[in-house]
């Protein structure tokens, strides 16, 4: 059984017509025919009915269709899997990892990480915290980096990094020497608090700065890196863990206020994982060396 006649099958099962197989292919309308032929030898089995210039496939067609497909993309991976290993790449490794964390020193963890180990290939997708359990669990990928703890009984949450939450306002243009004192009260009355930009912590501290100041206005942004753009603009003030304004401060686009009136809570990252294989144990002791 020749691979050729499996895909010009799966091809005129999905357009319906030879002749539109056959330029989809960049091959002849015949040879179309000798494929379906020739596949249908093979099997034993009709796998296409004709209704004018259109063709259907039969039940049985429609049964072996599955079948093809899964055929095809069995060779596709055996392809790709010998593609990576003449390339250097021994193992494998899939990483779920949320938009904030992705967006802090974590791709700099990651190129050490693919200097030490360069027969390692590496994959990554950026998942939002609370659909990282469920890729995991699915095992969709090897491990998670995630802003929230999992407590599924199949998976396993270790804490990587606690980060402090610190509140942040836009620069106001003085220096250290004429600067007046910032103060958390004057902040929090005067421009739109920024919320839930992290999955962990807003709904307490939600209700805590209402409790200390009733008047506060706020605006619900969901993601980090708008937020911070936000406050530079001028736009509001959020509460934020310190990783990922590092760089906004020390560049002077962003300034930290001490708290005066409550204690903050810390924003943690976890590694979420169903196996305690060696890759994934290698990834998390490599990991467990850097500071997110």
């Amino acid at each position: 059984m020749e691979l050729t006649w499996i895909q010009t099958f799966i091809t005129a099962a999905e357009l319906g017509n030879f002749r539109k197989t056959a330029e989809h292919l960049f091959i002849s309308q015949p040879s179309v025919t000798v494929h379906i032929k020739q596949l249908e030898k093979e099997l034993g089995i009709l796998l296409f009915e004709r209704e004018g210039r259109r063709i259907k496939l039969t039940e049985a067609g429609r049964r072996y269709l599955l079948h093809a497909k899964n055929l095809v993309d069995v060779y596709k991976d055996g392809m790709r899997d010998l593609q990576t290993f003449s390339q250097g790449y021994t193992s494998k490794l899939s990483i779920a990892i949320s938009p904030l964390i992705a967006d802090t020193v974590l791709p700099y963890v990651l190129k050490q990480y693919l200097k030490s180990h360069p027969e390692v290939e590496i994959s990554v997708q950026i998942i939002e915290s609370v659909d990282i359990e469920k890729a995991v669990l699915n095992e969709t990928v090897d491990i998670g980096l995630s802003c929230l703890e999992s407590f599924h009984s199949e998976l396993e949450s270790t804490l990587l990094y606690r980060d402090k939450v610190i509140l942040v306002v836009p620069h106001d243009g003085r220096d250290f020497e004429s600067a007046y004192p910032l103060e958390e009260e004057e902040l929090l009355s005067s421009n739109y608090l920024l919320t839930h930009n992290h999955p962990a912590y807003w709904d307490g501290l939600c209700k805590t700065v209402s409790l200390f100041y009733p008047s506060t206005r706020m605006m619900k942004v969901s993601q980090i890196h708008i937020t911070k753009r936000f406050i530079v603009e001028g736009l509001g003030v959020s509460y934020l863990p310190s990783s990922t304004v590092r760089r906004e401060l020390l560049e002077g686009r962003l300034l930290e206020v001490e708290p005066q009136s409550f204690s903050l809570p810390e924003a943690n990252t976890y590694a979420v994982l169903k196996y305690h294989h060696r890759k994934q144990i290698e990834f998390l002791e490599f990991l467990s060396h850097y500071r997110l």
